[in-house]
Protein backbone atom coordinates (compact mmCIF):
# COMPACT_ATOMS: atom_id res chain seq x y z
CA UNK A 1 0.00 0.00 0.00
CA UNK A 2 2.59 2.46 0.72
CA UNK A 3 4.71 1.42 -2.36
CA UNK A 4 1.76 2.43 -3.91
CA UNK A 5 0.68 5.24 -2.79
CA UNK A 6 4.55 6.45 -3.15
CA UNK A 7 4.62 5.64 -7.00
CA UNK A 8 1.04 7.59 -7.33
CA UNK A 9 2.45 10.83 -5.34
CA UNK A 10 5.98 10.46 -7.33
CA UNK A 11 4.57 9.87 -10.69
CA UNK A 12 2.74 13.65 -10.68
CA UNK A 13 6.00 15.12 -9.43
CA UNK A 14 7.77 13.77 -12.49
CA UNK A 15 5.86 14.84 -15.07
CA UNK A 16 5.70 17.93 -13.82
CA UNK A 17 9.40 18.70 -13.59
CA UNK A 18 9.54 16.47 -17.43
CA UNK A 19 7.13 19.27 -18.63
CA UNK A 20 8.79 21.86 -16.98
CA UNK A 21 12.02 20.90 -18.40
CA UNK A 22 10.82 20.99 -22.05
CA UNK A 23 9.26 24.22 -21.81
CA UNK A 24 12.78 25.57 -20.94
CA UNK A 25 13.76 23.70 -24.26
CA UNK A 26 11.42 25.08 -26.14
CA UNK A 27 12.12 29.03 -24.59
CA UNK A 28 15.94 28.04 -25.68
CA UNK A 29 14.98 27.07 -28.98
CA UNK A 30 12.94 30.13 -29.55
CA UNK A 31 15.62 32.81 -28.19
CA UNK A 32 18.23 31.70 -30.43
CA UNK A 33 15.67 32.67 -33.66
CA UNK A 34 14.05 35.67 -32.11
CA UNK A 35 16.73 37.40 -30.17
CA UNK A 36 19.24 39.76 -31.04
CA UNK A 37 22.61 39.23 -29.39
CA UNK A 38 26.41 39.63 -30.31
CA UNK A 39 29.06 38.36 -27.83
CA UNK A 40 32.18 35.75 -27.92
CA UNK A 41 32.51 31.82 -27.42
CA UNK A 42 34.55 29.33 -26.73
CA UNK A 43 34.75 25.75 -28.32
CA UNK A 44 36.22 23.33 -26.47
CA UNK A 45 37.26 19.59 -27.32
CA UNK A 46 39.86 17.05 -26.13
CA UNK A 47 42.85 19.49 -25.90
CA UNK A 48 42.10 21.55 -28.70
CA UNK A 49 39.97 24.86 -28.05
CA UNK A 50 39.28 28.04 -30.40
CA UNK A 51 37.46 31.11 -29.81
CA UNK A 52 34.67 33.01 -31.82
CA UNK A 53 32.72 36.04 -32.43
CA UNK A 54 29.10 35.89 -33.53
CA UNK A 55 26.43 38.50 -34.04
CA UNK A 56 22.78 37.67 -34.52
CA UNK A 57 20.32 40.53 -36.13
CA UNK A 58 16.52 39.81 -37.00
CA UNK A 59 14.55 42.14 -38.22
CA UNK A 60 11.90 42.54 -41.11
CA UNK A 61 13.92 40.25 -43.76
CA UNK A 62 14.25 37.70 -41.42
CA UNK A 63 17.72 35.88 -39.74
CA UNK A 64 20.96 37.33 -40.28
CA UNK A 65 24.08 36.24 -38.45
CA UNK A 66 27.75 36.64 -39.14
CA UNK A 67 30.31 34.23 -37.11
CA UNK A 68 33.79 35.00 -37.25
CA UNK A 69 36.46 32.41 -36.01
CA UNK A 70 39.32 34.14 -34.02
CA UNK A 71 41.72 32.25 -33.50
CA UNK A 72 44.10 29.67 -36.51
CA UNK A 73 43.36 30.26 -39.95
CA UNK A 74 40.64 32.86 -40.29
CA UNK A 75 37.00 31.51 -41.02
CA UNK A 76 33.89 33.14 -41.17
CA UNK A 77 30.13 31.94 -41.71
CA UNK A 78 27.98 34.45 -43.27
CA UNK A 79 24.31 33.65 -42.83
CA UNK A 80 21.14 35.20 -44.43
CA UNK A 81 18.20 32.82 -43.56
CA UNK A 82 18.96 29.85 -44.77
CA UNK A 83 21.55 30.97 -47.06
CA UNK A 84 25.28 30.63 -45.84
CA UNK A 85 28.56 31.34 -47.44
CA UNK A 86 31.62 29.96 -45.75
CA UNK A 87 34.31 32.28 -47.11
CA UNK A 88 38.31 30.31 -46.71
CA UNK A 89 40.43 33.20 -47.20
CA UNK A 90 44.11 30.62 -46.82
CA UNK A 91 42.33 28.83 -50.49
CA UNK A 92 40.57 31.82 -51.61
CA UNK A 93 36.84 30.01 -52.18
CA UNK A 94 33.57 31.09 -51.01
CA UNK A 95 31.37 27.77 -49.96
CA UNK A 96 27.56 29.07 -50.82
CA UNK A 97 25.21 26.43 -48.95
CA UNK A 98 21.45 25.76 -47.63
CA UNK A 99 21.61 26.02 -43.82
CA UNK A 100 19.43 22.93 -43.86
CA UNK A 101 19.33 20.36 -41.19
CA UNK A 102 22.60 21.35 -39.37
CA UNK A 103 22.88 22.73 -35.98
CA UNK A 104 25.11 25.38 -34.50
CA UNK A 105 25.64 27.45 -31.57
CA UNK A 106 23.67 28.45 -29.23
CA UNK A 107 20.72 27.34 -32.17
CA UNK A 108 21.62 23.74 -31.37
CA UNK A 109 17.62 23.07 -30.71
CA UNK A 110 15.24 22.48 -33.31
CA UNK A 111 11.99 25.00 -33.66
CA UNK A 112 9.85 22.30 -32.38
CA UNK A 113 10.83 20.17 -29.03
CA UNK A 114 8.41 17.97 -27.90
CA UNK A 115 9.69 14.54 -29.22
CA UNK A 116 13.04 14.89 -28.09
CA UNK A 117 11.22 13.36 -24.85
CA UNK A 118 10.85 10.20 -26.56
CA UNK A 119 14.48 9.52 -26.68
CA UNK A 120 16.14 11.54 -23.84
CA UNK A 121 15.19 11.84 -19.46
CA UNK A 122 14.35 15.56 -20.14
CA UNK A 123 15.50 17.11 -15.92
CA UNK A 124 15.97 20.67 -14.75
CA UNK A 125 18.83 21.03 -12.89
CA UNK A 126 20.73 23.73 -10.88
CA UNK A 127 21.05 27.52 -11.61
CA UNK A 128 24.27 29.03 -12.03
CA UNK A 129 26.50 31.98 -13.23
CA UNK A 130 27.37 31.38 -16.86
CA UNK A 131 29.32 35.15 -18.41
CA UNK A 132 27.60 36.77 -16.03
CA UNK A 133 24.25 35.91 -15.97
CA UNK A 134 22.12 33.68 -14.16
CA UNK A 135 21.10 30.30 -15.48
CA UNK A 136 19.15 27.49 -15.69
CA UNK A 137 20.65 23.70 -16.35
CA UNK A 138 18.50 21.53 -18.16
CA UNK A 139 20.20 17.97 -18.72
CA UNK A 140 18.84 15.48 -21.79
CA UNK A 141 20.22 12.10 -21.02
CA UNK A 142 19.77 9.08 -23.75
CA UNK A 143 17.35 6.33 -23.14
CA UNK A 144 19.43 4.48 -25.48
CA UNK A 145 23.51 3.89 -26.54
CA UNK A 146 22.70 5.47 -29.82
CA UNK A 147 23.32 8.70 -28.72
CA UNK A 148 24.73 11.13 -26.78
CA UNK A 149 23.81 13.17 -23.55
CA UNK A 150 23.94 16.96 -23.77
CA UNK A 151 23.64 19.95 -20.50
CA UNK A 152 22.23 23.09 -21.29
CA UNK A 153 22.31 26.07 -19.54
CA UNK A 154 20.36 28.97 -20.56
CA UNK A 155 19.92 32.91 -19.66
CA UNK A 156 16.85 32.94 -17.14
CA UNK A 157 15.87 36.36 -18.42
CA UNK A 158 15.80 35.23 -22.44
CA UNK A 159 15.81 31.93 -22.41
CA UNK A 160 19.37 31.88 -24.52
CA UNK A 161 21.66 29.08 -24.40
CA UNK A 162 24.93 30.61 -22.87
CA UNK A 163 26.96 26.76 -22.40
CA UNK A 164 26.06 23.43 -23.64
CA UNK A 165 28.47 20.40 -23.01
CA UNK A 166 27.87 17.07 -24.90
CA UNK A 167 29.02 14.06 -22.66
CA UNK A 168 29.10 9.99 -23.10
CA UNK A 169 28.19 7.25 -21.68
CA UNK A 170 30.39 7.97 -18.80
CA UNK A 171 29.38 11.35 -18.83
CA UNK A 172 32.84 12.65 -19.69
CA UNK A 173 32.96 16.09 -21.56
CA UNK A 174 33.18 15.27 -25.55
CA UNK A 175 32.71 18.80 -26.51
CA UNK A 176 31.83 22.25 -24.64
CA UNK A 177 30.41 25.67 -26.25
CA UNK A 178 30.45 28.51 -23.56
CA UNK A 179 30.32 32.52 -23.96
CA UNK A 180 32.88 34.32 -22.73
CA UNK A 181 30.95 37.78 -23.38
CA UNK A 182 27.64 38.44 -24.60
CA UNK A 183 25.25 41.28 -25.08
CA UNK A 184 21.50 40.06 -25.80
CA UNK A 185 18.92 42.75 -27.22
CA UNK A 186 21.33 45.59 -27.45
CA UNK A 187 21.44 47.63 -30.82
CA UNK A 188 23.32 45.95 -33.20
CA UNK A 189 24.97 48.03 -36.48
CA UNK A 190 24.40 45.77 -39.88
CA UNK A 191 28.03 46.95 -40.60
CA UNK A 192 28.92 44.32 -38.22
CA UNK A 193 27.30 41.46 -40.45
CA UNK A 194 28.91 42.52 -43.61
CA UNK A 195 31.66 39.42 -44.66
CA UNK A 196 34.93 40.89 -43.88
CA UNK A 197 36.45 39.14 -47.46
CA UNK A 198 33.49 39.99 -49.25
CA UNK A 199 35.40 42.64 -50.86
CA UNK A 200 38.02 40.16 -52.56
CA UNK A 201 35.29 38.20 -53.67
CA UNK A 202 36.32 38.50 -57.48
CA UNK A 203 39.39 36.77 -57.14
CA UNK A 204 37.90 34.19 -54.87
CA UNK A 205 36.82 31.12 -56.40
CA UNK A 206 32.55 29.95 -55.31
CA UNK A 207 31.38 26.79 -54.73
CA UNK A 208 28.20 26.08 -55.13
CA UNK A 209 27.76 23.49 -52.53
CA UNK A 210 23.97 23.64 -53.09
CA UNK A 211 21.68 20.21 -53.66
CA UNK A 212 21.21 19.95 -57.62
CA UNK A 213 18.68 16.95 -56.95
CA UNK A 214 17.11 16.52 -53.97
CA UNK A 215 15.69 12.80 -53.25
CA UNK A 216 12.52 11.96 -51.85
CA UNK A 217 13.29 7.96 -50.50
CA UNK A 218 16.54 6.95 -50.27
CA UNK A 219 17.58 6.90 -54.03
CA UNK A 220 19.69 4.10 -55.41
CA UNK A 221 20.33 3.12 -51.71
CA UNK A 222 18.98 0.91 -49.09
CA UNK A 223 19.09 1.44 -45.23
CA UNK A 224 18.91 -1.69 -43.97
CA UNK A 225 18.98 -1.20 -40.80
CA UNK A 226 17.15 1.38 -38.62
CA UNK A 227 18.51 3.59 -35.75
CA UNK A 228 15.14 4.18 -33.62
CA UNK A 229 14.50 7.89 -33.33
CA UNK A 230 16.55 8.71 -36.35
CA UNK A 231 14.20 9.80 -39.51
CA UNK A 232 15.79 10.64 -42.59
CA UNK A 233 15.34 14.52 -42.96
CA UNK A 234 16.96 15.25 -46.27
CA UNK A 235 18.58 13.09 -49.48
CA UNK A 236 19.98 15.25 -52.45
CA UNK A 237 22.97 14.96 -54.74
CA UNK A 238 25.50 17.51 -54.29
CA UNK A 239 27.82 18.71 -56.92
CA UNK A 240 31.63 17.94 -57.17
CA UNK A 241 33.88 20.60 -55.28
CA UNK A 242 36.93 20.11 -58.17
CA UNK A 243 35.78 20.33 -61.84
CA UNK A 244 35.55 17.03 -63.68
CA UNK A 245 34.57 15.35 -59.60
CA UNK A 246 31.79 13.11 -59.62
CA UNK A 247 28.63 14.91 -57.89
CA UNK A 248 28.00 13.56 -53.81
CA UNK A 249 24.87 12.20 -53.10
CA UNK A 250 24.18 12.89 -48.99
CA UNK A 251 21.84 11.28 -46.45
CA UNK A 252 20.68 13.05 -43.38
CA UNK A 253 19.59 11.55 -40.77
CA UNK A 254 18.20 13.45 -37.01
CA UNK A 255 16.51 12.56 -33.99
CA UNK A 256 15.58 16.04 -33.31
CA UNK A 257 19.05 16.86 -31.53
CA UNK A 258 21.82 14.91 -33.07
CA UNK A 259 22.35 14.51 -36.50
CA UNK A 260 24.08 11.87 -38.72
CA UNK A 261 25.46 12.37 -42.28
CA UNK A 262 25.95 9.56 -45.01
CA UNK A 263 28.07 10.72 -48.22
CA UNK A 264 28.10 8.33 -50.93
CA UNK A 265 30.26 8.99 -53.83
CA UNK A 266 32.17 6.73 -56.86
CA UNK A 267 35.46 5.40 -55.56
CA UNK A 268 36.69 5.98 -59.12
CA UNK A 269 40.87 5.53 -58.97
CA UNK A 270 40.65 5.79 -54.84
CA UNK A 271 42.28 3.10 -52.96
CA UNK A 272 39.89 3.18 -49.80
CA UNK A 273 39.79 0.49 -46.50
CA UNK A 274 37.28 0.69 -43.83
CA UNK A 275 38.78 2.97 -41.60
CA UNK A 276 37.34 5.27 -38.22
CA UNK A 277 38.24 8.43 -36.97
CA UNK A 278 37.46 11.80 -34.87
CA UNK A 279 37.74 15.20 -34.79
CA UNK A 280 36.61 17.14 -31.50
CA UNK A 281 32.83 15.58 -31.42
CA UNK A 282 32.50 14.46 -34.23
CA UNK A 283 32.93 10.77 -35.47
CA UNK A 284 33.50 8.90 -38.65
CA UNK A 285 32.91 5.58 -39.98
CA UNK A 286 34.40 4.92 -43.76
CA UNK A 287 33.73 1.77 -45.96
CA UNK A 288 33.49 0.37 -49.64
CA UNK A 289 30.31 -0.79 -50.88
CA UNK A 290 30.80 -2.37 -54.08
CA UNK A 291 32.17 0.78 -56.58
CA UNK A 292 30.74 3.14 -53.78
CA UNK A 293 32.83 5.15 -51.03
CA UNK A 294 30.41 5.54 -48.03
CA UNK A 295 31.48 7.75 -45.22
CA UNK A 296 29.03 7.83 -42.34
CA UNK A 297 29.66 10.96 -39.57
CA UNK A 298 28.09 12.91 -36.90
CA UNK A 299 28.01 13.80 -33.31
CA UNK A 300 27.22 10.36 -31.80
CA UNK A 301 28.88 7.30 -30.60
CA UNK A 302 30.59 5.57 -33.12
CA UNK A 303 28.76 2.30 -33.01
CA UNK A 304 25.62 4.31 -34.29
CA UNK A 305 27.70 5.14 -37.14
CA UNK A 306 28.97 1.73 -37.69
CA UNK A 307 25.31 0.20 -37.43
CA UNK A 308 23.77 2.15 -39.73
CA UNK A 309 27.03 2.15 -42.35
CA UNK A 310 27.23 -1.61 -42.07
CA UNK A 311 23.30 -1.98 -43.48
CA UNK A 312 23.61 0.50 -46.40
CA UNK A 313 23.32 -1.61 -50.12
CA UNK A 314 22.58 -0.49 -53.11
CA UNK A 315 19.21 -1.31 -54.41
CA UNK A 316 18.89 -4.16 -56.83
CA UNK A 317 17.80 -3.82 -60.70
Amino acid sequence: MLLALGGALAAPAYGDQHGDALAWLQKMAAAAQKLNYTGTFTYQSGDSSETSRITHLVDASGEQERLEVLDGSPREVVRSNDEVKCFLPDDKVVIVEKRGQHKAFPALLPASVGSLGEHYHIRKGDVSRVAGLDSQLVTLEPKDSLRYGHHLWADIASGLILKARTVNERNETVEQFVFNQLQINGVIDRATLKPKFDAEGKAWRVHNARASQSLSAGGEWLFKTQLPGFKKSAGMRRQARQEGGAETTHFVFTDGLASISVFIEPLMDQKAEKATYSVGAINAYKRVAGKHLLTVLGEVPMATLMRLGDGMELRKK
